[in-house]
């Protein structure tokens, strides 16, 4: 099964609210879920699809008035993560989100964005509670479920352990302190529940992960049913959690990143040899992407209908302007005129030279750097950071399946307004990195060197390399010769995530880490105010407020310092 097929069963799960947090979205005046549930296979997999859904979901249940397509979990998530940083700015000035979340100037005033990420990471995990509630052997038997369907639906509630704990490291890495409840919490609409630590929160997610990778444990092993989560999912969330275990508890976990990506090696998963293909509108189709991805969430034109996740990346980067009957870069009709990479960013990671705005060409020494679309463009951020045509458009992701062009291309492309392309939660190349850091941290680098230099083949990095015509965002070219590194560094690898991960919504979180989000020195234009050159923020801001109108609901809320 390629796609989780979203039915109309969906409906009868009615909904939660993340005010209570854990309210049960079931009337308990009548026995609703037995008619939901039941014993049918269709059903418990119907409600495992809901809780996936909340990554790609438009629906305002419970959330204050604002726009559904901007509140889709992976839209804000990816906002959060990228547009604060250096590696995007959006140049809609009159979103309240935005001018605050270029310009890292947010405060405890209403932040659609922010609420948007506290609003669907605690609203999902209310919904993972109620299914692992619905789903225990208890509730099977006394609805005549199968001995072979009880099985499957341990699956399930595996899956549902799963995305209940990738929600809560989202929730504890933007926002530290979160309420926290499980399956076992008291619910209703006269509790609400208080904030855990950080550092709770983090070792209970620990735990749940350690307890899917377990021997016994009933998630389905790595590359079973793509695109569902599975053992290297759950691996694959804890090595970065691991990864940053000192940014959230003090208390490094270097050893325990190191073995467990050892473990990850051994699963079976690839690097893709296109990097372009990972991105294009067939990657979830094509054996070779899919054999780097952990896990991902599924995009279809189709079947999704949705102005967050990839079509949001993929409108957003494009004008209207650049979009006609003869030429559509990104594979779609829309162009929202919203997303751009600074030009300092480019420059400083992928060697760019020789670049014509008039002919849209330019060189690059990184295969990866092929996926920038500069024709009409002006370099310069300064005194433009609301103008679109100001800074250089990202095509990394891209609804053009790999071998297609832009003109083979168009008669599909014309039909296009969602996006195709799956978005990659937890790749390969990930790990590869996870695993350089956590070894270059631990002292024996060069166990890591291989791993990073089968990333830089990949990229073909080379001093010499071909012309890049982002008009057509081309395939990888033939490999050249590589010059791969010979030591690692703190700053090679930070250039190193820049270049394969970016856009990928991990340089927030990354800066964070090595201790460079906030501080003077990494600057960036428009880092921490209005000056085009850059300036240090406060500390706090390393993570983002608590929504007001939580914190008027829930009393037992404390707000983060600094708000």
């Amino acid at each position: 099964m390629k796609r989780i097929i979203y039915t109309a069963a969906l409906a009868a799960l009615l909904t939660s609210c993340v005010q209570d947090l854990d309210t049960l979205p079931l009337d308990k005046t009548e026995p609703i879920s037995e008619y939901v549930y039941g014993n049918s296979e269709e059903a418990y997999l119907a409600g495992l699809t809901r809780l996936y859904f909340q990554f790609v979901t438009n629906d305002l249940t419970d959330m204050q008035p604002m726009d559904g397509g901007a509140s889709e979990l992976i839209r804000a998530f990816w906002s959060v993560q990228e547009t604060t940083t250096d590696e995007a700015k959006c140049s809609w000035e009159n979103d309240a989100w935005v001018r605050a979340l270029n310009t890292n100037t947010w405060t405890g005033v209403q932040n659609d964005a922010i609420y948007a990420v506290y609003v669907r990471t605690l609203q999902g995990v209310a919904f993972v509670n109620e299914y692992l509630r619905q789903t225990t052997p208890d509730k099977l038997a006394s609805r005549g479920v199968s001995a072979d369907l009880a099985a499957k639906i341990q699956t399930f509630r595996a899956e549902a352990r799963f995305i209940r704990a990738y929600l809560y490291w989202i929730a504890l890495d933007c926002f530290g302190n979160v309420p926290f409840t499980t399956e076992d919490s008291p619910f209703g609409g006269t509790y609400f529940p208080s904030q855990a630590p950080r550092a709770q929160i983090f070792d209970y997610c620990v735990g749940e992960l350690q307890a899917l990778l377990a021997d016994d444990s009933p998630m389905m092993e790595p590359g079973t049913l793509y695109p569902r989560a599975d053992k290297g999912s759950a691996a694959g969330l804890l090595a970065r959690m691991y990864l940053n275990a000192k940014v959230y508890t003090g208390v490094d976990m270097s050893l325990e990143a190191k073995a467990l990506c050892e473990d990850i090696f051994a699963m079976g998963y690839q690097l893709c040899p296109s990097y372009a293909d990972l991105f294009r509108g067939d990657n979830g189709q094509n054996a070779s992407a899919r054999g780097e991805f952990l896990w991902a969430v599924d995009y279809d034109n189709d079947n999704i209908n949705s102005y967050g996740g990839t079509t949001y990346i993929l409108s957003a980067s494009m004008a209207s302007t650049d979009i006609t009957d003869s030429s559509r870069p990104n594979g779609q009709v829309n162009g929202w005129a919203g997303l751009r990479v600074p030009y300092e960013f480019v420059s400083k990671y992928f060697d760019v030279s020789g670049q014509d705005y008039a002919t849209g060409t330019y060189q690059v020494s990184d295969k990866r750097g092929e996926i920038f679309y500069i024709k009409g463009r002006s370099e310069s951020m300064e005194g433009a950071l609301y103008s679109f045509m100001n800074g250089w458009t990202c095509l990394k992701f891209n609804n053009i399946p790999s071998g297609e062009t832009n003109q083979s291309y168009l008669p599909q492309s014309a039909t296009m307004s969602n996006s195709n392309v799956d978005f990659p939660m937890i790749r390969l190349a990930e790990i590869y990195l996870i695993y350089a850091e956590v070894c270059m941290n631990l002292g024996v680098p060069d166990e890591a060197l291989p791993y990073l230099q089968a990333l830089t083949a990949r990229a073909g990095l080379t001093a010499s390399a071909p012309a890049a015509s982002a008009v057509e965002v081309p395939a990888a070219s033939a490999r050249a010769e590589v010059a791969p590194p010979s030591e690692i560094t703190p700053d090679f690898l930070l250039a190193e995530r820049a270049r394969e991960l970016l856009w990928e919504a991990h340089r927030r979180t990354d800066l964070i880490r090595f201790g460079l989000y906030h501080t003077a020195d990494l600057l960036w234009p428009y880092k921490g105010g209005d000056s085009y050159a850059g300036a240090a923020f406060p500390a706090y801001r390393c993570i983002f407020p608590l929504p007001p109108t939580e914190l008027a609901t829930n009393t037992a809320l404390v707000q983060n310092p600094g708000y």
